[in-house]
């Protein structure tokens, strides 16, 4: 199982990077945002999600560990496959992804091709059960006091911080590490998220 790639960079096309890993070249299914961290001949991380069936042996590869992990998330949904994935996560960062489920904003998803109106709502449902699961997990963990678990339900960002780290398969101990010294009331939500995710890669 493949968990990150390092090497050199040797091929960038729209949605693929190629990376040589000891005169092997990976073919890797990347989003835009990745791409365009990316320049031929320099050396690279990305972190690797594989997608294997009968007929296929696939890598996807992302610059950050959030954006694996907000890929991972979205496959889960039902209906909502590799490709699909890989346009909501062109079109909008992982940070962004969680306030659109927080938010029931459907036209942030709907914004990525192929992705419509009834698979941005099954994402949303099905995304914002998991938060609430995840919120229930923390509170009896004692890693969120029980007032602010539920998703967006009181408004506190902490909740919605809390939920959008749960989203993207952060576990207990992540979140309430990422979450130390933030001053979240000096942050917007997305400025939040995006520091608690920053926390996490130290």
């Amino acid at each position: 199982m493949f968990y990150h790639l390092s090497g050199t960079v040797t091929d960038l096309e729209p949605g693929l990077a190629v990376v040589e890993c000891g005169g092997v070249g990976f073919a890797v299914n990347t989003t835009a945002y990745t791409v365009g961290q990316l320049h031929r001949g320099d050396k690279a991380k990305l972190y690797i999600c594989e997608q294997v069936r009968e007929d296929a042996f696939d890598l996807y590869g992302f610059a950050t560990l959030g954006e694996k992990r907000c890929f991972e998330m979205l496959i889960s949904v039902s209906g909502v496959g590799p490709k699909a994935a890989l346009a909501i996560l062109s079109a909008n960062t992982p940070e962004r992804v969680c306030l659109a489920v927080l938010n029931d904003d459907e036209k942030a998803l709907t914004a990525a091709q192929g992705v419509g109106k009834r698979l941005a709502q099954r994402i949303i449902l099905e995304l914002k059960d998991k938060m609430g699961k995840q919120a229930d997990g923390l509170v009896s963990a004692g890693v969120v006091p029980a007032a602010s678990a539920a998703p967006s339900a009181d408004g506190t960002k902490l909740a919605d911080v809390t939920s959008a780290l749960t989203v993207l398969g952060y576990s207990r101990t992540e979140c309430a590490a990422a979450l130390k010294g933030l001053d979240l009331e000096a942050l917007s939500l997305e400025d939040a998220i995006r520091a608690a995710l920053r926390n996490m890669m130290q």
